[in-house]
């Protein structure tokens, strides 16, 4: 359906998954009248829905047959057991893997692996780095004690404006205006990549690489059981080739959940050279931490006296009914500035400060 221009977000597809238990997946009507009324927006998508509904369920009855006689002679069951939903979703785009694929899930701990990349649609990209670009001149918006003129009429210059007099005998015949000027913020992501947020993980890099082309001072780091700086991968021009080069460089992706030591990794060895009253400090996490909470609270605690605000992006915060009850989530909350919904493009469009 996303190929197809549907826009689909991650809070309907759990609607979805919510509504599975009481019509059952294999409700026939129900369940086509079901997904026809949480993803159709308009009368053009209704139109197309039934089509791809077949269609894919034909395809997709097309994949078990073919899979489960890929399957060598001497591995056969006298009942096959059917590849799970995710292996098939891959097969059908062209994929090749031959092992299981797990859901998304919370990883207590361990290291990540390298991650490929491969796989983006272009269409959003370039939306993404629309709203990047305007939410980052949003946050940026720090006023300097300094004043700059202004054409508009903002405040009026009186000290420039009577200078400008006493060429005319000290009558006011022009009005001088001028404005705060505006200092220059430097932003630092660090950007949760574990095993509970691989869901995320191609709205994130999108995201970083989007932040990471705003034209501002941007650092950016991932982590999940290590921290990674990702700046340099982040710089390449060519999206397809910061794509690679994270493939290549980094391997942090889909690891354990240690929030805690790795902000306090943060600050030990970037805080004094990164933070500052002029700097940003993004977080993008679900707060899922089965780490030390002593060096979360720790580390939230000098990101806030060492930098001008904190902000906090959770993809959990814009599912219904929320609230941040997970110990992490709770220990670093009393240390926020801000803390927002991010899990897709609709949710970055909706961000207010």
């Amino acid at each position: 359906m996303r190929s197809q221009q549907f826009r689909i977000s991650a809070a309907e597809e759990v609607d979805v998954l919510n509504v599975l238990p009481a019509v059952g997946l294999r409700s026939g009507q129900d369940f086509r009248l079901v997904l026809r009324s949480v993803l159709c927006k308009d009368l053009s998508q209704l139109r197309k829905f039934d089509d791809l509904y077949t269609q894919y369920w034909k395809e997709l009855e097309r994949a078990v047959d073919s899979k489960i006689k890929e399957q060598p002679v001497e591995m056969a069951k006298p009942k096959p057991r059917p590849p799970s939903i995710q292996v098939l979703k891959d097969w059908l785009h062209g994929g090749r893997n031959s092992e299981s694929t797990e859901m998304v899930t919370y990883a207590p701990g361990g290291k990540g692996h390298a991650q490929d990349f491969s796989v983006f649609a272009k269409e959003e990209l370039q939306e993404v780095l629309r709203i990047v670009r305007q939410l980052a001149q949003r946050i940026a918006q720090r006023p300097s004690r300094r004043k700059e003129p202004s054409r508009q009429v903002n405040s009026l210059d009186l000290r420039k404006s009577l200078r400008h007099a006493m060429r005319y005998g000290g009558e006011i015949l022009d009005l001088h205006y001028h404005q705060p000027k505006a200092r220059k913020v430097k932003l630092v992501l660090l950007c949760d990549v574990s095993k509970s947020m691989e869901l995320y993980t191609r709205f994130l890099i999108q995201v970083m690489y989007g932040f990471q082309r705003t034209g501002q001072q941007v650092e950016t780091f991932i982590f999940s059981s290590e921290l990674e700086r990702v700046t340099r991968q982040l710089r390449e021009q060519d999206f397809r080739k910061a794509l690679r080069r994270l493939t290549a460089e980094s391997s942090a992706w889909a690891g354990g959940t240690e929030i805690g030591s790795c902000l306090h990794q943060f600050t030990q060895e970037y805080g004094g050279r990164l933070l500052n009253q002029d700097t940003i400090v993004l977080i993008l996490s679900d707060g899922l931490d089965t780490g030390n909470i002593e060096q979360l609270e720790e580390s939230m605690r000098y990101l806030q006296r060492r930098a001008y605000r904190t902000m906090w992006l959770n993809p959990l915060a814009g599912r219904p009914g929320y609230e941040p009850t997970v110990r992490g989530m709770q220990t670093a909350l009393p240390y926020v500035d801000h803390f927002l919904a991010a899990h897709d493009v609709e949710s970055l469009r909706r961000i207010r400060l």
